[in-house]
């Protein structure tokens, strides 16, 4: 059954989001298959899509820029640079640059998180046009540069960019930002900023931000990040008795978690605690039991959207 016309790629955009937040984006990967099969356009060349409905393009980039951010969050770092590019395309074809931000902003994040800083920051800054940004949308941009220059050894810089993202997020909302600005919240900002403070090693900062970032009700799945951040920063500062409670918490949680980066941070910080010859013995039993209940997850089967 297919999804024809801009209502149908909507419907198939808002079953995928449903799906992340019910159950993470591990679970959307059999789905990004189905929608292939019901909105045809997905397996065109963009360039061969020229010339038809405007608001159909527009659903198609949106959709394509949805399907990248969950294979990246899957894990599937290839696929999701394929569907960021044609999410690129179409948003240009159709002149939707909103769209076109926010893949490019995805896109930075995903470049920071496979080791590629200097790629990120030049992303990064693609996202400027010839006009001032919203206050949300330039501080997502600060955000992105603040995480690059952190993994390029810019200290100082780094802790500057993320302090003058959290100044542009209280300049408050503007009549002037995309509908999807909404999720750059006071959570996600706190997350963000002391993910950034973290990498710098910032310790008596960085957790404090953490904590309240991971203990927030509600969001989104994929915040379950943060708490994966928060016991690599106790681990990096040696606070062992916290990094062992939430140990017990995070590992109870994470047969079911949905986000591969989640899954990747726990899995890096439970290898270094179990080499930590300073790390009393429970926790590094308990980094090797989290080690064995993340090894015991059935990976999704590739994805080629």
């Amino acid at each position: 059954m297919e999804d024809r016309g801009t209502e149908g790629v909507i419907r198939v955009q808002r079953r995928l989001l449903t799906l992340e937040a019910a159950h993470g984006a591990r679970a959307v990967v059999p789905a990004l298959r189905d929608a292939v099969r019901r909105v045809p356009e997905l397996a065109r060349e963009p360039a061969s899509l020229r010339g038809q409905d405007r608001d159909l393009l527009a659903a198609l980039a949106e959709l394509c820029e949805v399907i990248g951010w969950l294979l990246f969050d899957a894990g599937l770092h290839g696929p999701a640079r394929r569907a960021n590019a044609r999410a690129l395309a179409l948003a240009d074809l159709c002149g939707d640059r909103w769209t076109g931000r926010l893949v490019l902003l995805n896109h930075s994040m995903l470049q920071t998180h496979t080791g590629r800083p200097r790629a990120a920051l030049e992303t990064a800054s693609r996202v400027r046009g010839p006009r001032p940004l919203p206050p949300r949308i330039d501080a997502l941009v600060l955000i992105r540069r603040a995480h690059a220059t952190a993994l390029l050894g810019g200290h100082r810089e780094a802790a500057e960019l993320i302090g003058r993202a959290r100044g542009r997020f209280l300049d408050g909302v503007s009549r002037h930002d995309p509908p999807w600005a909404w999720w750059l919240d006071g959570t996600e900002l706190l997350g963000h900023e002391g993910w950034v403070l973290a990498r710098l090693r910032h310790w008596d900062r960085a957790i404090p931000l953490l904590q309240a970032a991971a203990t927030a009700p509600g969001g989104p799945a994929y915040r379950d990040l943060f708490g994966a951040e928060l016991l690599s920063a106790l681990a990096g500062a040696g606070a062992w008795r916290d990094a062992e409670e939430l140990l017990v918490d995070l590992a109870d949680r994470a047969a079911h978690t949905g986000s591969a980066r989640t899954v990747e941070s726990l899995a890096a910080t439970a290898l270094r605690l179990r080499r930590r010859a300073a790390a009393p013995a429970s926790l590094r039993d308990g980094a090797a039991h989290l080690l064995e209940v993340l090894s015991a997850r059935e990976r999704p089967p590739a994805a080629r959207p």
